[in-house]
């Protein structure tokens, strides 16, 4: 009676999972994937309708909402709520280097080291602002500066806000749920438990789904073409689904360890990252590098409110319009609003013990930094080239060069015959480290999506860990099969995160809503007691 008793309580592996959230995502993920790769021509026209309507019709919307997210993070950090404590630690987590590390290094750092490297190339001809018939100097301006913005204050601030508001949820109101319905609890109240809530959660690790496809679709391409250049061999799909594999199996290994091996595999990351940097610097023309690196972050700081809102209504080159901001600026704040879903709640882990003031100012900060660093010295060194006639870059961008082959004929500029192999070599571990770095974090998130009940100080189980990062590859997989476009890439994440702004415009609401209740309760209690 006893033994039967005992195999009653006994708990199941599968015991406290909420399959709802785990099985939900992976289905649309699957039918998605099926999609592109079974009818891929059709897929295309369907994404290229849909882009129309987001990008044409509600662009505003992107534009308008990371001003309003940058000026709310300012914003707070400065007022009379900036010096709440997130957590009741003595002293942060983590020292003030290491915390820098891990931000950097768990946000879209193999994204950033491939678009630091070419992203100036898209701009040289480009003519932002409509500008006709641009000088050398003017195209030189305009491909520095731009790059510095789309991975500047203002998509931080889509990290940055939406940490302070889980890490306000964990360490201060000590919820034990970690998801989006979570945060959206003081609004939405019992019904974060319901359907409106499933619902967000469900939306929201799909989201995240097609913004890390678009990771993984556009700098693997890289990847593999450094790795064939090396051993002599010819890209193919199944090199780069086998590059995409590794890749797996690197930050699966890495998730399985936890939050320790996050912390030691960011500083490897940053250890081999400012080895590339030095290459680059010290194989290039550094009076050239920091002087524009410096022109460039004038340029920004001077024309950052223009940058900000420019729209350009006409769009069509006919006109006068080029359509710009519509390719680039809202491509790149939708890209990063697809990642809030689980980035900030990584920064909000690792900040215990800040204030709300110094996780939103050392957030920026060191984001800026290590982006900014990155942008200035790999762009510039392929802007030099451009300007100096050594490479047409940009040219062979427009004419429809794979991006991966232009940076591939971007290293074999750089001095000395031995150097561009070892600065190959050195990219391909940079990127499989940034990769591992950047997805074990988020995977470590979203596999607590799928725990009922996970305290702040534990971690899902580890199969959880390894379902979710198997799932990570399936969407990227299908876009190598279906041939995706730069275009289509862009599209697939400006659809996801439309509603996923939505939806971080009400847990800001639900913050600060919060913040402002907590506070006048508090007041209450000290004059009662007074």
């Amino acid at each position: 009676m006893m033994t039967q008793t005992n195999k009653k309580l006994e708990k199941k592996p599968w015991d406290g999972i909420d399959w709802g959230i785990t099985l939900a995502p992976l289905l649309i993920i699957l039918v998605i994937s099926a999609a592109l790769m079974l009818a891929p021509n059709q897929s295309k026209k369907f994404i290229t309708i849909l882009r129309s309507f987001f990008v044409n019709d509600l662009g505003f919307f992107y534009i308008l909402l990371g001003l309003g997210i940058l000026g709310l993070a300012i914003w707070l950090a400065f007022s009379r709520f900036g010096s709440i404590q997130l957590g009741k630690k003595e002293k942060p987590l983590y020292s003030n280097f290491k915390w820098g590390a891990m931000i950097f290094t768990s946000t879209m750092a193999a994204d950033i080291l491939y678009w630091s490297l070419i992203e100036w190339g898209y701009y040289y001809d480009a003519s932002p602002f409509a500008m006709e018939n641009m000088t050398l100097a003017q195209k030189q301006d305009m491909a520095s500066s731009y790059p510095l913005f789309h991975w500047g204050p203002i998509p931080w601030g889509f990290y940055i806000l939406p940490a302070v508001a889980y890490a306000y949820m964990m360490f201060v109101k000590k919820r034990q749920r970690q998801s989006l319905s979570e945060a959206c609890r003081p609004v939405l109240g019992e019904y974060a438990d319901r359907i409106p809530g499933r619902f967000i959660d469900v939306f929201a690790i799909v989201g995240l789904l097609a913004g890390t496809a678009t990771t993984f679709s556009t700098a693997t391409p890289l990847l593999s073409q450094a790795l064939a250049y090396l051993l002599h061999t010819e890209v193919t799909p199944f090199l780069s689904i086998i590059v995409l594999l590794v890749i797996g199996l690197v930050f699966s290994a890495a998730v399985l360890w936890g939050m320790k091996a996050i912390s030691h595999l960011a500083d490897i990351c940053v250890g081999i990252f400012s080895l590339l940097l030095a290459v680059f610097l010290f194989g290039g023309p550094k009076i050239y590098v920091i002087e524009t690196g410096i022109t460039a972050i004038g340029t920004v700081i001077q024309n950052f409110f223009h940058m900000s809102t420019w729209m350009d209504p006409l769009r069509v080159s006919s006109t006068g319009g080029n359509g710009f901001p519509q390719d680039w600026t809202i491509f790149y704040w939708a890209y990063w609003i697809a990642w809030f879903v689980a980035t900030p709640f990584f920064i909000a882990r690792i900040s215990e013990g800040r204030t709300i003031k110094q996780t939103v100012l050392g957030g920026l900060s060191c984001g800026l930094l290590g982006t900014w660093t990155s942008f200035i010295i790999f762009g510039s060194y392929g802007l030099y080239q451009q300007t100096h006639g050594v490479l047409d870059a940009a040219g062979a961008l427009t004419e429809g060069a794979a991006a991966s082959d232009v940076i591939l004929a971007i290293f074999l500029t750089l001095p000395t015959g031995w150097l561009p192999n070892v600065a190959l070599v050195v990219l391909i571990i940079a990127m499989v480290a940034f990769y591992s770095s950047t997805f074990d974090a988020i995977t470590l998130v979203v596999a607590g999506y799928s725990e009922k009940d996970v305290k702040r100080v534990e971690e899902p189980r580890k199969g959880l860990r390894i379902f979710w990062a198997m799932v990570f590859l399936l969407l990227p997989i299908a876009l190598l099969f279906s041939e995706s476009t730069l275009s289509m890439l862009q599209t697939v994440s400006i659809i996801a995160a439309f509603p996923l702004g939505l939806i971080m415009l009400l847990i800001v609401y639900s913050f600060l809503k919060e913040l402002r209740q907590d506070e006048r309760k508090n007041k209450a209690n000290k004059t009662t007691k007074r």
